[in-house]
């Protein structure tokens, strides 16, 4: 083991040491996403943090067992258990079946995250193939006195609950008001669905049997469900964005603990928000970019994951293309040096220990960046690839991978053309050259190692 990894808990609302169920062996659940649309950056950062743990975990020589579920069904388009049923929603527009709507945006959603370097997970678990767990936990939820019905679902009482609110602090209070404002027939303004009837059997593209009736369940009831079917009534870590606190994670604990009787999760997790123009990114403030998008842009999804690592993953992030390319130009900066370093045969210790107490230290990836480019600029360092091939398992930038342009013929013919040109001392034609190369979209950068030649960057 190297050293003791410290993870800020909300919970607790603390940094803390983390301290496994079984030794040895961490658990970590991540929520995944509702697959209806294309994935943004906003939510594409949720699982940049999640991958970094992660990867921390291994290196300190735990072996982890990761879940992320697909959210394929439930999701309504309000958190007030009203509104459409995302998936449904998106189905009948496209004119096509649910389950190809969740198939497709899975696929891309899978590749995005393969460009970013996050890692795949031990299993995926589709909420529509988890039904079955779905309903024998809500079943249990009913035997033990914590649920009722209204004309449109089956609901968790969460004033029976003692602790409801406790991840987000929320005062039992603001629960109990909930009976002086309209809430139609919840008992509380907190109280959530665990399964909704449809409202017409038959019409719905996606519906199941169950003991109360026809219908399908709730959000939040599929996280419980599968989290606990595949990690077990309790365990580690539970990760996610910071807007899951309030409503998501504060129900899946007390429909989970209400349940076992247990402590469900011992490590909340949180991610701050992804931002643009100051606001949290979403249709009203823009900056729904995919990684397509930023590729067609002229952008490398790792320019993106080198962003992410520059702030601390509890801190908002803005984001802009000057700070992307900012980034962009950091990130080649540092391929390029590395490039140019020897092997050596041996580990700088001074600096990967830095390195090892900053990842360590509740994930502080701006503070192991800084070491890296310490290690770098250090003349008298030695040891400086082996070491960054070390840090590289954290980092998961691919630092010491060469990157390869696939050049179109035509600008290789043109490239070679200059070249001959700088041999004979033509400058001026070696620059005309250049020039027409830029025209067409390509940049070439002349180095002591000779030259890269680059796509040019489009804004």
């Amino acid at each position: 083991m190297h050293e003791k990894l410290k993870i800020y808990n909300t919970l607790t609302r603390k940094k803390e040491d983390f301290k496994p169920i079984k030794p040895g062996f961490a658990g970590i659940y991540t929520c995944g996403p509702t697959v209806y649309w294309y994935q943004h950056i906003g939510n594409l950062r949720s699982y940049i943090f999640p991958d970094i743990l992660k990867r921390v975990l291994i290196y300190d020589g735990f072996k982890v067992k990761q879940i992320i579920n697909i959210t394929d069904v439930g999701h309504l388009t309000s958190d007030a258990d009203t509104g459409e049923d995302k998936m449904e929603k998106a189905a009948k527009k496209e004119g096509k079946a649910a389950k190809d709507i969740a198939d497709y945006y899975f696929k891309i959603f899978r590749e995005d995250l393969k460009k970013i370097n996050v890692l795949e997970p031990s299993e995926w678990t589709k909420a529509t193939e988890n039904i079955k767990e779905q309903i024998e936990l809500i079943k249990k939820l009913e035997e033990k006195g914590y649920t009722y019905k209204t004309s449109d679902g089956i609901y968790f009482n969460t004033s029976k609950f003692k602790d409801y609110g406790k991840l987000a602090g929320l005062k039992k209070e603001g629960i109990k008001a909930g009976k002086r404002i309209a809430v139609g027939e919840k008992k509380n303004s907190t109280d959530f669905a665990l399964w909704k009837f449809s409202e017409t059997p038959g019409e719905r593209l996606q519906e199941w049997n169950s003991p109360w009736g026809i219908g399908f369940p709730g959000w939040h009831i599929e996280c419980s469900a599968m989290s606990m079917k595949y990690l077990g009534e309790h365990f580690d870590i539970h990760t996610g964005g910071q807007d899951h606190i309030q409503i998501h994670h504060t129900n899946e604990i007390a429909q989970s603990e209400a349940a076992t009787g247990k402590k469900f999760v011992n490590y909340w997790v949180h991610g701050a928000w992804l931002l643009f123009r100051g606001e949290k990114i979403s249709k009203s403030s823009g900056g729904l970019y995919t990684i397509s998008e930023l590729e067609k842009k002229g952008f490398e999804p790792l320019d993106f994951r080198y962003l992410c690592l520059g702030t601390h993953y509890r801190k908002p992030l803005s984001f802009t293309f000057e700070n992307l390319e900012t980034a962009k130009n950091s990130y080649q900066r540092l391929k390029n040096i590395i490039k140019e370093l020897k092997e050596s045969g041996k580990i700088n210790k001074k600096y990967l220990q830095e390195f090892e107490k900053a990842v360590n230290d509740d994930m502080d990836m701006p503070r192991a960046l800084q070491v890296l480019w310490n290690l770098l600029r250090d003349k008298k360092a030695e040891g400086k690839k082996e070491t960054i091939k070390e840090m590289d398992k954290i980092f998961g930038l691919d630092l010491l991978r060469e990157d390869k342009i696939e050049l179109p013929a035509e600008i290789k013919s043109m490239v070679k053309q200059r070249e001959e040109m700088r041999k004979k001392g033509r400058w001026e034609e070696a620059d005309r050259i250049r020039d027409e190369i830029k025209d067409k979209g390509y940049v070439i950068e002349d180095t002591k190692d000779g030259f890269l030649v680059k796509k040019e960057q489009k804004m």
